[in-house]
């Protein structure tokens, strides 16, 4: 039964890996001659967007299309992206609502304010010229889908307790012990037996969140695929909500070894100054660890699927094959290793703010 399962596993990573690499061979068909560029691709893959891309069908893209969602200048505006449409320039536009809205590397700008644009004006940050954009683009897409899978996986489990007080089965024999886990080995031992219990409920929610996202990122197929715990600005809110709980939590013994550290008074201003970037440098390394790790998985994969369409021949389809199977394999123990690693590292910050000294 174990050399089954095994095989098993192997076979459904097999299939996971077929199917990945003919979405990413599909982008391509329809221009067959033209000259294989690996970064588009890659960056296709890793980024956000409008719509879930499935796969080519005779020269024609086959796509999941998600509602765009605008306040302009006109009111709110609804669409489907699929109304996106090429003009003369190849640029995607679409009139709606009296405006003319132009998506640029999937950001959406006004249609005459655009053609005034520089490249490097062209931003997401370029407020004045684009619309607020409340759409549904695929990381949204999935970090709701994961919103919604965490509160069935865990308003299943309160049930199970209700009616059940014996050893827990089936999903609460599951998850029951992951959550023992953050406690006894996560909160406990960084946060304090005192005080652990006030910060539980976001640490159980910031590790099954990210892990189950990182998961998702790592199905190449509809619903899933995007790619959000590899996302910056995501990276971000996480990283910076660990720092308002660090900070709203911290005791008067963490604001004065910041303000008052314990170093004679003559070197205050080097001190200081160091101790207040350091506030700030440990949610910059949060954000920074789980974005650089998560991309670095899904890029590593793209380019040894690449190889195949950069040498041009079969030959190479069995080691590449072979390492992105071994990638794949790598990236399920990563994307445990990381929503492990930012719990842990913000339960850390969070006892050193709430940690009560003894003064002598």
């Amino acid at each position: 039964m174990k050399i089954f399962g095994k095989v098993l596993n192997i076979v459904l990573l097999a299939t996971l890996l077929l199917v990945s690499t003919k979405s990413i061979a599909g982008q391509g068909i329809e221009e067959a001659e033209k000259e294989f560029n690996a970064t588009d691709l890659i960056n296709s893959h890793i980024g956000d967007s409008h719509d879930f891309h499935i796969a080519d069908w005779n020269g024609h893209p086959i796509s999941v299309s998600l509602p765009v969602i605008l306040w302009s200048e006109n009111g709110l505006t609804i669409f489907g992206s699929s109304e996106f449409h090429h003009d003369d320039n190849g640029i995607h536009v679409v009139e709606k609502n009296g405006e003319k809205f132009v998506k640029y590397k999937e950001v959406v700008y006004y249609a005459d304010k655009f053609e005034n644009l520089s490249e490097d004006d062209k931003s997401a940050f370029n407020f004045s010229a684009r619309p607020l954009n409340f759409s549904i683009t695929k990381n949204v897409f999935s970090m709701l889908l994961s919103v919604i899978v965490l509160f069935l996986l865990f308003y299943s489990l309160a049930r199970s307790y209700k009616k059940n007080n014996m050893a827990p089965k089936g999903l609460a024999g599951f998850l029951e012990p992951l959550v023992i886990f953050v406690r006894d080995d996560i909160a406990i031992p960084n946060i304090g037996e005192k005080k652990y219990a006030k910060f539980m409920p976001y640490l159980l929610t910031i590790f099954f969140f990210i892990w189950i996202n990182n998961m998702f990122g790592l199905i190449p197929f509809f619903p899933f695929s995007s790619n959000l715990t590899g996302n910056i600005y995501f990276t971000f809110v996480l990283s910076f909500i660990t720092f308002l709980i660090t900070s709203f939590n911290a005791n008067k013994d963490y604001w004065g070894h910041i303000f008052a550290p314990p170093v004679p008074k003559a070197l205050y201003p080097i001190m200081i100054p160091v101790e207040i970037i350091g506030m700030f440098t440990k949610p910059f390394a949060l954000m920074i660890r789980l974005f650089a790790n998560i991309t670095a998985g899904h890029i590593i994969i793209l380019s040894l699927i690449s190889l195949i369409y950069i040498f041009k021949t079969t030959w190479i389809s069995p080691v590449s094959g072979a390492f992105v199977l071994f990638m794949s394999v790598l990236e399920l123990l990563v994307a445990a290793l990381q929503a492990y690693v930012f719990t842990l590292l913000s339960a850390l910050f969070i006892g050193q703010a709430v940690a009560e000294h003894d003064h002598h």
